[in-house]
């Protein structure tokens, strides 16, 4: 993800705030530099779970600027 400068922090602490109480995944968020400022990775029960997620609690979250999705199976 790339997020707006300054605001690394807060989308870290809104993600872990909308993923912390989800039971059905598992997730790890960690500030990068480089290319990218932040790195999800969230393991979901389905792909349909997975979409879910990415639609209704992490692209509403101000501040993400651009993110790359990439599905592993």
């Amino acid at each position: 993800m790339n997020i707006a400068i300054n605001h690394e922090n807060e989308v870290i602490r809104k993600i872990r705030d909308a993923l912390e109480s989800d039971v059905m995944l598992d997730f790890e968020i960690q500030g990068t530099l480089g290319v990218y400022d932040l790195v999800l990775k969230i393991t979901a029960k389905s792909d349909d779970d997975l979409r879910h997620v990415l639609l209704e609690k992490i692209k509403p979250i101000d501040n993400i600027q651009s993110a790359i999705t990439m599905m592993v199976i």
